[in-house]
């Protein structure tokens, strides 16, 4: 892949304080995906940045410039209103060029022989770092972290994947000045989490790289228990590093309070989240919403919105994914596009159920079912029966259960939603939110950046009164 970079832009936030070195540590927290941009991962990169300040570390945050995010899904300017004005913001010019959409900017190749061009822009990639679409970025990252490091030490590196070539720039500072580093996989790497077992050997290019990196890590964070486990076994040496650290809901998009549905008008169904599934998997569940229209006479003058991005690039908008809401259109289903994170809370306030759509099984948690289970609806699964997010929902008094993808039980579970959302009391809602509120999303990151504040400002608190310098923050 073709890589743009320049010299690194920085945006202080407003009120930003620098003090002089050893009054605050500092953490360079490497996160492809902050906000504004328009991503799922945004939400756990935000809070993370904001315990990390909350918890007394000076932030400096390395991610893509605004502009590179336009070309993916796009940017989502309310999300920045939530970050503490203490962290400063690092914006790389880098972009992925197989976005690109104005064909003026193509290159002779491109133009003529598109599918080879991807090809060989894959194959470049996999030469610089094992993983396609992102490898290529690996030196302008490394040349980033360095250069934060020269401008202000760090006393430790947070890094979040995916991308995983931000393994790379992590373990290039360690290796030159052996700054601590916590690795939040979120996902993991290794793990086929739709699938299940191994995504690739230990052998690979990708596994030595995986073997490698984790080796030195302070600690190893993982969304989900069976994620974390898979680790514990793959890498018996790191099994006491590898932490759970779920992802969580935002109190601000949780609604104030829920209308009461109205089954004389009909009632809302809602989905909020990247459409990112398989065709499959919305055709089925809206196969299921006919069915169920058919057979009950609320649901039939009921509509089923969907919100959320669908495509990136030159596909945004354009797929199989739009054209089934468009065949659906007759009945009730309607596409809102994506919704701004300010907006979300009075979405849940006037939708009347929640359809949860999901891929992959029990190595999948999704971020929003934390959001659905605290939103005081009932929540129907459209996901496989084995999944986290069942794990997330057990004991939720208005879920409808996990059926898995067949159409007739999904249309069961329509139905079953309906009469939920038409019967359910005040103490109702009142006792999903609390079922709920474990999982808010402070609750889940506090504690973690807790241990990592103790475990790398004690260490280097000792390490200085024993008169020998610290890991982390000596260029």
């Amino acid at each position: 892949m073709q890589s743009r970079f320049s010299p690194l832009t920085t945006r202080p936030r407003a009120g930003r304080r620098r003090p002089g070195r050893g009054d605050r540590p500092h953490v360079i927290y490497l996160a492809i995906g902050f906000p504004p941009a328009a991503k799922s991962s945004a939400y756990r990169m935000r809070e993370t940045a904001n315990q990390f300040a909350a918890q007394g570390w000076d932030v400096t945050v390395i991610t893509l410039a605004d502009e590179s995010w336009e070309r993916e899904y796009g940017v989502d300017h309310t999300l920045s209103a939530g970050v503490d004005p203490r962290i400063d913001v690092v914006g790389l010019p880098l972009a992925r060029t197989d976005l690109e959409t104005d064909i003026r900017a193509f290159s002779e190749a491109r133009s003529l022989r598109p599918r080879q061009w991807i090809e060989q822009q894959r194959r470049q990639e996999l030469k610089v770092f094992p993983e396609p679409v992102f490898g290529g970025w690996r030196p302008e990252l490394e040349k980033a972290v360095l250069r934060v490091h020269r401008d202000r030490p760090a006393d430790l590196l947070m890094t979040t994947c995916a991308p995983y070539v931000n393994l790379a720039a992590t373990w290039r500072l360690w290796q030159e000045h052996r700054v601590p580093y916590v690795v939040d996989f979120r996902d993991g790497w290794s793990v086929d989490v739709i699938d299940g077992g191994a995504a690739f050997a230990e052998q690979s290019p990708a596994g030595r790289w995986e073997k490698q990196v984790l080796a030195e890590a302070r600690a190893v964070w993982c969304v989900n228990e069976p994620i974390a486990e898979f680790y514990r076994e793959r890498y018996p040496a790191v099994a006491d590093r590898v932490r759970v650290v779920r992802n969580g809901y935002d109190e601000d998009c949780v609604p104030a309070g829920t209308h009461r549905a109205d089954p004389a008008s009909g009632l809302t169904f809602g989905y909020l989240g990247s459409i990112n599934f398989a065709p499959a998997l919305l055709d089925s569940v809206l196969t299921g919403w006919r069915m169920a229209r058919r057979e009950d006479p609320v649901l039939a003058r009921s509509r089923f919105e969907v919100r959320g991005h669908i495509g990136a690039g030159a596909l945004r908008e354009a797929n199989a994914h739009m054209e089934l809401l468009r065949a659906a259109s007759d009945d009730g289903v309607e596409f809102g596009g994506p919704l701004p994170k300010a907006e979300v809370a009075a979405a849940y306030g006037r939708w009347d159920a929640l359809v949860l759509m999901l891929v992959g099984g029990r190595f999948v948690t999704s971020g929003k079912v934390y959001e659905y289970a605290a939103s005081g609806l009932p929540v129907l699964s459209a996901h496989e029966v084995d999944h986290d997010a069942a794990t997330v929902l057990a004991g939720h008094p208005l879920w409808t259960g996990a059926v898995g993808l067949d159409p007739r039980r999904l249309a069961t579970s329509f139905v079953e939603a309906a009469r939920l959302a038409v019967e359910a009391s005040d103490d109702d809602r009142a006792a999903t939110r609390a079922h709920a509120r474990r999982y808010a999303r402070d609750a889940q990151l506090a504690p973690a950046v807790a241990e990592v504040t103790a475990a790398v400002v004690g260490t280097a608190t000792r390490q200085s009164s024993d008169g020998t310098p610290s890991e982390g923050g000596q260029a």
